[in-house]
C-alpha cells in the first residue's frame, strides 16, 4: 500500500539530496511537448514530475575563457543526475513508480541532447523560472544559471503555479550579441545555428565557446544583481 506524499515532503527529499530549488509540475501540463517527449512516454502511467536545480558558479560566466565550462557543466549534471536517483529511491521506497531523468540523458544530435523530456521546460512548468528570449530560464533568485534534474513519478502530487513574470520586456540585448544570429526570430531558437558556433572540439573533446546570450542577461544572476 503506498504511503502518502505530499509535494513539500518531496521538495523536502531534493534539498536533502543537495537540490538549492525545488518545484513539481503536472504530467499533463506538458500537452505542448514534442510526441514521445511527454512524461507518460517515459514513465507508464507518469502523473507528477518532481525537478531539481542547482546553479554553476557565477564564475563560469564571468570569465572570458569558455574552454571547460563544459566540463563545470558536467560535473554539475552528474551531481544533479545523482539527487534525482535519491530522491527517486524515496519516492519508490513510498510504493510509487519513478524514474531519474539527468541534463545528459539521452540521444546526442546536431549538437543538443535530446532527453525523454525537456528539463528546461519541466522548470517552468514547476513555477522554477521563466524562459526567455535567450531560450534560458530565468530564475528570480539564481538568474540563468540553474541546470536541473527531474523525477518522473505515478504519485499525485499538488504541482507548484507557473511564475508569472516577464523579465525581457524589450529588451533584446540576446538577440543582437549572438554571433550566430540564432535568437532573431522571437519566439524560438534556431538550433543548429546556435550549436555551430557554441561547440567545437578540441583534442577530440567538446567544449562550449560561446555563451553570450547568457552572459549579456541583466538578469543573469538574478533579478537584483548590481551592474
Amino acid at each position: 500500500m503506498p504511503i502518502d506524499l505530499t509535494g513539500e515532503m518531496v521538495k523536502e527529499y531534493c534539498r536533502e539530496a543537495g537540490a538549492v530549488v525545488a518545484g513539481i509540475a503536472a504530467a499533463q501540463a506538458f500537452g505542448a511537448a514534442p510526441e514521445g517527449f511527454r512524461p507518460a512516454d517515459a514513465l507508464e502511467g507518469c502523473a507528477s514530475v518532481i525537478v531539481l536545480g542547482k546553479p554553476v558558479p557565477r564564475e563560469t560566466v564571468l570569465r572570458e575563457d569558455t574552454i571547460g565550462f563544459i566540463d563545470t557543466r558536467t560535473a554539475l549534471n552528474k551531481e544533479l543526475k545523482d539527487a534525482a536517483k535519491q530522491v527517486a529511491k524515496r519516492v519508490k521506497a513510498a510504493g510509487y513508480q519513478t524514474r531519474a531523468v539527468g541534463g545528459m540523458d539521452g540521444k546526442w544530435l546536431n549538437g543538443f541532447t535530446h532527453g525523454p523530456i525537456s528539463l528546461k521546460h519541466a522548470a517552468e512548468l514547476a513555477g522554477l523560472g521563466v524562459i526567455g528570449k535567450n531560450y534560458l530560464l530565468t530564475n528570480p533568485e539564481h538568474g540563468n544559471l540553474l541546470w536541473f534534474s527531474a523525477v518522473l513519478t505515478d504519485a499525485v502530487l499538488t504541482p507548484d503555479p507557473k511564475l508569472q513574470r516577464d523579465f525581457c520586456g524589450d529588451c533584446r540585448l540576446c538577440a543582437e550579441v549572438c554571433p550566430a544570429h540564432a535568437l532573431d526570430t522571437p519566439g524560438c531558437v534556431e538550433k543548429k545555428a546556435c550549436s555551430g558556433t557554441m561547440f567545437k572540439q578540441i583534442d577530440k573533446k567538446w567544449e562550449i565557446m560561446c555563451f553570450l546570450c547568457r552572459k549579456v542577461c541583466p538578469h543573469r544572476f538574478g533579478i537584483k544583481e548590481l551592474p
